[in-house]
């Protein structure tokens, strides 16, 4: 028969605790890659539209233009909000902000857009490169999604813990029989 006194200290070994993949994700080097990856795609994007974009638009019948007008700003709003949640992740990660300055800050930040899924009239005309980037920006906007629904996911859970009187109480005889707090 097991002694309660080393349930209390297993229950609150953290080698047993479960694995948060979100956060474990977002102080990762894998997190350092998506932060790159997104960086480097909102310059890439601004060099082609300031650049090869810019004279492609050119030879675009007027509807083609439009759409082209309209799916580069759409582009540009999307790649910024992710990069401000990336940077504000980062922050994070870097001991800059706490969690919770950072969550208040990201519901600032919209990385859901109905239209982004919506092609314009004209759309088909677009020059590949621009086509492309689209296509790869709306990937990177999934990744960034999906973390961040972890993320939140995570932060409601510790919410309800700390707002849930039996977890304070059974965190008080974890450190009445010597066990860690969690």
């Amino acid at each position: 028969m097991r002694n309660d006194k080393t349930d209390v200290r297993e229950a609150s070994n953290p080698r047993l605790d479960p694995v948060n993949f979100a956060e474990r994700m977002a102080g990762s080097g894998n997190f350092m890659t998506l932060f790159r990856e997104g960086m480097a795609l909102l310059e890439e994007t601004a060099d082609y539209l300031d650049g090869p974009g810019r004279t492609e638009s050119r030879t675009l019948s007027r509807l083609g233009g439009l759409a082209y007008a309209t799916e580069s700003m759409k582009l540009t709003t999307r790649l910024m909000q992710m990069a401000s949640w990336l940077l504000l992740q980062r922050a994070v990660n870097e001991g800059e902000m706490s969690d919770k300055q950072a969550s208040e800050e990201k519901s600032k930040v919209r990385l859901e857009h109905p239209e982004d899924r919506e092609r314009s009239a004209g759309f088909d005309e677009l020059p590949d490169g621009l086509q492309d980037l689209i296509a790869r920006s709306l990937r990177l906007q999934a990744r960034v999604r999906h973390l961040d629904r972890q993320l939140r996911g995570q932060l409601r859970a510790d919410d309800a813990r700390a707002a849930n009187p039996v977890f304070s109480q059974l965190d008080r005889v974890r450190s009445a029989f010597g066990g860690s707090e969690g």
